[in-house]
C-alpha cells in the first residue's frame, strides 16, 4: 500500500468511487513548508474552466497545508496520476506526523 496526501478533490468520496471503485481509508495530517493557492483548469469532461487548489513549496515551517493521508494500492496511485491535470506533478514528502507520502504539487 502507498500513502497519498490529499488536500483537494481526492478526499471527495464521489471522486474516490468514480476513480477507485471504493471509499479510501484516511487520516488527517499536515504538510509543512508548503502553501495552498488557486489554479484555473479546464475540466476534461465538460470543457468548462474552474478554480481548483494547488500547493507550492515555500520552505517555511509556518506555512502548512491541512489534508488527509489516503491509503491506496500501486495501481490506484497510477489511476490518480492519470486523473490529475498536467499542471500537477507527484512528489514524495514527509508529513508533520512523520509519515512519508506522495502528494501532487504545481508542476
Amino acid at each position: 500500500m502507498e500513502n497519498l496526501f490529499s488536500y483537494g478533490t481526492l478526499r471527495d468520496e464521489k471522486v474516490q468511487h468514480a476513480l477507485f471503485g471504493r471509499s479510501l481509508e484516511g487520516a488527517a495530517d499536515t504538510l509543512l513548508g508548503y502553501r495552498l493557492g488557486p489554479i484555473t483548469l479546464v475540466d476534461r469532461s465538460s470543457g468548462e474552466s474552474g478554480e481548483y487548489r494547488i500547493i507550492d513549496p515555500t520552505g517555511r515551517e509556518g506555512d502548512r497545508v491541512e489534508g488527509t493521508v489516503l491509503r491506496v494500492t500501486a495501481s490506484e496511485l497510477q489511476r490518480a496520476d492519470a486523473y490529475e491535470d498536467v499542471a500537477y506533478k507527484r512528489i514524495r514528502v514527509r508529513l508533520q506526523s512523520g509519515v512519508d507520502a506522495w502528494v501532487y504539487v504545481r508542476a
